[in-house]
């Protein structure tokens, strides 16, 4: 039988990818502040979260998950949440379009501070330093100041979530996502794209189907479905002193759920089934995500299910697969067998960008946009061989015009990254990246029903 779970029973367990606060006094004072703070996200929206992946688990939607690498305090500005939001809405609506298929729409976003680090340290002529672990920890700028773990941050990034999410709740709900205005959005994009011919087509259709409705008088001020919209946050659960800080008891249920977020995940190095990150996240009633890469085993992932979702609730836990392009078809096929086998309900999502990381001959962290495509097909590709469903797709994107990552439509070179290379972690997609990614992905998705509604074949001599 599991040991009893309480907000507070990971502080027993072994930590990894925990920041070395100097002054833990300090620590316990932000932390017990933040205790006491307002909800940032509600238990009933969890559980609406939860509903509609369980869709997705049925085969019946898309999880569309994306946002930044990390959240930055110098760049949080309403124009660059605005961008974000409507490159993610135009994605769903290619999604949801060409692919005849509804989209849980989930952001990398008011919350996603905190990131691993490979190495604790590192030396920057001669000068070791603790790492940059976010800005909820610490700061980029190499000093000896600016790089010691202050627990008042998590107190800025708490404001900084509640703020963000108050705009894109007004966003959602406040006419800014009405399906005119996106598809006005995606009209300008088409017509800028080198791309416009492949695009335009899409964008005659989705025309002719806004006017068809209108005709029937399915307009967005008679019809609140066509102007507002479902939006989920979400970020790795991986500091895990706030997000203890943001547990707490839903009235009407007597559950446990973390506020910070709707959904959280677990990180490929924070997910021993021994550990303090498992632990906290198994006592939780959030959605949960696991990141899934190749050094984990078939056998180590039934066990982490077993742990994180106890009674196979749908929608409860999606495995998001981070292979890279020249592993996925070596280790995803028998993950799928494995959790086949033992009747497990997930969501299975792939993470086409942590395994398709290189560095430039420039030196700057960069993902090659062909390998990102490649990795996506070869994980739609295993899921047709194995009869399973790909469910969706989790990506470190921005709506701004970065070169991040190389490729795409308008064939980003290494000699142009350092153009825009605005990220403060790891490299991401662009706003044109991330629509290119959208019309792949909804191709995808119509060549995957398509494979399992095609009629068998006769059975020979009849």
């Amino acid at each position: 039988m599991p040991e009893r779970w309480t907000p507070d029973s990971w502080r027993k367990k072994p930590i990894l990818q925990v920041p070395d606060y100097p002054d833990l006094a300090a620590l316990a004072d932000v932390e017990k502040r933040l205790s006491t703070f307002p909800p940032l996200v509600f238990a009933g929206e969890a559980r609406a979260l939860k509903k509609s992946l369980a869709r997705v688990a049925a085969g019946e939607a898309f999880l569309l998950q994306g946002g930044d690498c990390a959240e930055s305090f110098a760049e949080h500005h309403p124009d660059n949440i605005r961008d974000f939001f409507r490159v993610l809405l135009q994605m769903a609506v290619v999604l949801t379009f060409a692919a005849a298929s509804p989209v849980v729409k989930v952001g990398r976003i008011a919350g996603q501070f905190a990131k691993p680090r490979s190495s604790p340290t590192e030396t920057v002529d001669g000068v070791e330093l603790p790492s940059y672990r976010g800005d909820i920890v610490n700061d980029l700028a190499f000093t000896e100041e600016t790089r010691r773990p202050d627990p008042r941050r998590q107190l800025s990034a708490y404001r900084q979530s509640a703020a963000t999410l108050n705009l894109l709740r007004a966003f959602a709900q406040g006419g800014y996502a009405n399906l005119a205005s996106v598809h006005q959005w995606m009209l300008g994009f088409v017509k800028d794209s080198p791309q416009s011919r492949r695009y335009m087509e899409l964008a005659d259709r989705i025309s002719e189907a806004l006017d068809f409705m209108r005709a029937c008088g399915l307009d967005p001020e008679s019809h609140p479905e066509l102007r507002t919209t479902d939006f989920y946050t979400s970020h790795e659960a991986l500091l895990l002193g706030y997000e203890q800080a943001m547990t707490r008891v839903d009235s009407t249920s007597g559950d446990w759920y973390c506020t910070s977020g709707h959904m959280l995940w677990i990180g490929d190095r924070t997910r021993q089934p021994e550990n303090a990150h498992i632990e906290f996240a198994r006592g939780i009633k959030n959605p949960l995500g696991l990141k899934c890469g190749p050094s984990l085993k078939p056998d180590e992932l039934l066990r982490l299910i077993d742990i994180l979702n106890p009674e196979n609730e749908p929608g409860r836990l999606t495995l998001i697969g981070r292979f890279g392009a020249e592993k996925v078809g070596d280790h995803l096929p028998a993950f799928i067998r494995a959790v086949q086998r033992e009747g497990k309900i997930v969501v299975w999502s792939c993470d086409p960008m942590h395994g398709n990381t290189i560095t430039s001959a420039s030196g700057y962290k960069t993902r090659p946009f062909d390998k990102i495509m490649q990795e996506l097909k070869g994980f739609f590709a295993v899921h047709q061989a194995e009869g399973s469903y790909a469910g969706g797709v989790h990506l470190e994107m921005t709506g701004s015009n970065v070169t991040e990552c190389t490729g795409g439509a308008r064939a980003i070179s290494e000699e142009a990254l350092n153009d825009r290379y605005h990220t403060f972690c790891d490299p991401r997609l662009n706003a044109e990246q991330s629509i290119e990614v959208a019309f792949l992905l909804a191709e995808l998705i119509k060549q995957e029903r398509a494979a399992k509604t095609k009629p068998l074949p006769a059975a020979a001599g009849l």
